[in-house]
């Protein structure tokens, strides 16, 4: 098992330097040779058409290796994914527990750094001021709630023009702040199928919708 390769954790591919025989050095011309052929799976991935259902699956797996914190709930990839993420903890330097005697020593200091407010004449004049101004008198609560009535006539607003949400550019947005969190390389992959899936979410619940609306005008009709 080696360290995963920069420029294999950038595409995303760093789930296979976890399960690679490579020895953990640099300059490896094994790496360098699976570094070149994942860059043009990547490649080919990011430029093939948006409806192919394998490439679509492609992209899923790509997303789930890329991030497997995020995914390893699922029922089919999780345990693949929940071993990846033991893999590269394995990989890295674990940190002792504190002691009992340094969390006492932490609670300790910041005990004696604590400044206790005395009730003195200023703090209770501060007090005084706060409770004059939150007091309300009889005549104010008998406006409380009254209309307010314009010194001027408010004409309506005209909302004809307004088509309501643009969730295209809704779902455009989203997918793009989702990408951030993926590797450089990826990013517009993953915003690319995070748009999609929304756009068929959204297609989905319409057509519940209009069943639903069909159902209804059904028993209307009886």
């Amino acid at each position: 098992m080696s360290m995963p390769r920069r420029a294999m954790k950038e595409m995303g591919f760093q789930a296979c330097c976890l399960l690679c025989d490579a020895p953990d050095e640099k300059g490896v011309q094994q790496c360098k040779t699976c570094i070149s052929h994942h860059r043009t799976v990547r490649d080919q991935i990011a430029k093939a058409p948006t409806d192919d259902s394998l490439i679509q699956f492609a992209k899923e797996i790509l997303m789930m290796a890329a991030a497997p914190h995020q995914y390893d709930h699922d029922e089919v990839h999780g345990p693949a994914l929940v071993r990846q993420q033991q893999l590269a903890a394995a990989l890295t330097e674990r940190k002792p527990l504190p002691k009992s005697e340094d969390v006492v020593e932490v609670f300790d200091k910041m005990r004696a750094s604590k400044s206790f407010v005395d009730e003195s004449e200023n703090v209770l004049e501060g007090k005084q001021g706060m409770i004059e101004a939150m007091y309300v008198d009889q005549e104010q609560l008998d406006n409380y709630g009254a209309r307010t009535v314009p010194s001027r006539p408010i004409e309506p607003v005209d909302r004809r023009d307004r088509v309501g949400e643009d969730t295209e550019l809704t779902d455009r947005l989203e997918a793009a702040n989702q990408a951030q969190s993926a590797p450089e390389e990826l990013v517009e992959v993953v915003e690319e199928q995070v748009f999609e899936e929304r756009q068929q979410k959204r297609a989905a619940w319409q057509n519940t919708l209009s069943d639903v609306k069909d159902l209804l005008d059904e028993d209307l009709d009886i």
